[in-house]
């Protein structure tokens, strides 16, 4: 098992990385609603500007292995998985007390196809991975995952599934240490919460605090048990700008990959931290927020690059876009290029748009305050935190992956339940819904506070246009010979 710490070949931070891309087709096609602000249609903005830009020739694009009930309940509980499995929006009113019981509703509605949409997220994120663990490429991204707020028992915050736990469970089986950075807008509970007990999973999150949605990540929230000080949460107020916002992220990070040194890294982008955000506060530009992919790249440590929020779409488009182009080390032109949704961009039709003149609320001595504060947590840790070495268990294509043999799988199970009265028992055996034949494990979240929910008025959109279907939904198939749109 790797120990951490690990470099991928070609040192500086200018050298072309190999990058994986998972991307369904059928992912734009969901519609959470009328008026609701999730429209995952952003995703499929974002692969036309790829196309477009001639990204997809450098990369290995492929559709996702979509999850199944079993990878799901690794962290999701059986009657979750079940309910999100069989409801649909004919069925829901004969079953409102499974609707209240699972946080289903208003911010998380019943549409058509929501199960199948937490496949292509799940299987997106868990294939990444599994990529990353095989050493089939530096970096991985998939902008349909990042849905960060979901729970073991329920959704939370616009998401059902939180891809993200399992994509970390996966990277568990090979690296001895897994950072999570998040720098959504929302503080990334249902991560934090999910490894709050072990020094194996260190979460860090930048985000809004205050009379905010989730309405956690206090400074003060550092982890329990061995997992404390594993947890790090940036509390930042409106209108944060890059230059504030990066005196903080690169100290901190930087100091985070020289103590805990990590074998793989999560960055979730959520892009509703961008100026201008239809539900957000902050005033970041897309070059601004995509400095922080920028940094965690140069360390040269296999890297997960996952979506999450992001409600003003034109904009979260260009971030993805402009982020991947990061990833792949490729300058793009700022004029977009021609095609079938070039009127969003209007009217200027640039990759780039000036953040505004909103005044940034967060004063240096707050920024020196927390900075200092989170250092002072960081050096209170063992350099590298030492796992006891464990046999790697033998790699595996996607179907095949598994956490068999791996004396740690108690302890992540500890963690997962840690709010459970039976946390301190012992677990003797595996957990009883592990499918050794499974290749994919998810995570989950905590609940919404009352009067802290997303959201926002609804805007017209430019039509959706639709997405021939793939033939093989079951396999991980190789996009890349995709022609772009005329």
């Amino acid at each position: 098992m790797d120990t951490g710490g690990n470099s991928l070949p070609g040192g500086a931070d200018g050298v072309k990385r190999k990058v994986s891309y998972f991307y369904d087709p059928e992912v734009g096609n969901y519609y959470y609603g009328q008026g609701h602000p999730m429209k995952p249609h952003r995703m499929r903005m974002t692969h036309a500007l790829l196309a477009h830009y001639g990204m997809l020739q450098h990369m290995h694009v492929l559709k996702p292995n979509p999850a199944r009930d079993k990878d799901l309940a690794r962290f999701h509980a059986d009657d979750y998985v079940n309910f999100l499995r069989t409801i649909t929006p004919e069925t829901q009113q004969e079953q409102l007390r499974q609707l209240k019981r699972f946080n289903v509703g208003e911010d998380c509605p019943v549409f058509d196809g929501l199960y199948s949409f937490c496949q292509t997220s799940a299987g997106g994120s868990v294939g990444g991975a599994v990529k990353l663990n095989h050493g089939h490429c530096d970096i991985a991204v998939n902008w349909a995952g990042g849905l960060h707020h979901a729970k073991k028992c329920e959704a939370s915050g616009f998401c059902y599934v939180n891809d993200i736990v399992l994509a970390i469970l996966e990277l568990l089986k090979v690296h001895e240490r897994v950072l999570y950075i998040d720098i959504d807008i929302h503080h990334g509970d249902g991560v934090e919460e999910a490894f709050y007990t072990t020094d194996r999973v260190m979460t860090v999150s930048f985000h809004k605090f205050g009379d905010y949605f989730p309405g956690t990540g206090d400074v003060r929230d550092i982890g329990f048990g061995k997992g404390k000080y594993y947890s790090l949460n940036v509390p930042l107020d409106d209108g944060i700008d890059d230059e504030s916002y990066q005196s903080l992220f690169k100290p901190i990070m930087g100091k985070v990959m020289e103590i805990f040194k990590p074998g793989a890294v999560v960055l979730q982008c959520g892009a509703d931290s961008l100026s201008g955000d239809r539900l957000g506060c902050f005033n970041l530009s897309i070059k601004g927020h995509a400095e922080c992919v920028r940094f965690m790249r140069s360390f040269n440590v296999p890297l997960l690059l996952v979506g999450g929020g992001g409600y003003t779409i034109r904009n979260v488009a260009r971030c993805w876009c402009y982020e991947t182009s990061v990833a792949l080390g490729i300058e793009l032109d700022d004029k977009i290029p021609q095609h079938e949704y070039y009127e969003y961009f209007g009217p200027d039709y640039t990759l780039h748009v000036a953040p505004s003149n909103m005044e940034n609320k967060n004063s240096r001595h707050l920024l020196e305050e927390i900075k200092s504060k989170l250092l002072e947590n960081l050096s209170r840790l063992q350099h590298a935190p030492s796992v006891q070495f464990q046999e790697r268990p033998p790699d595996s294509e996607l179907p095949q992956c598994k956490f068999q043999g791996l004396n740690f799988w108690n302890s992540i199970r500890t963690v997962l339940n840690m709010f459970s009265m039976q946390m301190e028992e012992d677990h003797d055996g595996e957990d009883e819904r592990y499918d050794p034949d499974s290749d994919m494990e998810l995570d989950d979240e905590r609940k919404p506070l009352p009067g802290r929910v997303k959201s926002e008025l609804s805007e017209p959109e430019p039509k959706d246009m639709d997405v021939v279907k793939e033939d093989e939904p079951d396999r991980e198939v190789d996009l890349k010979c995709s022609e772009p749109p005329a």
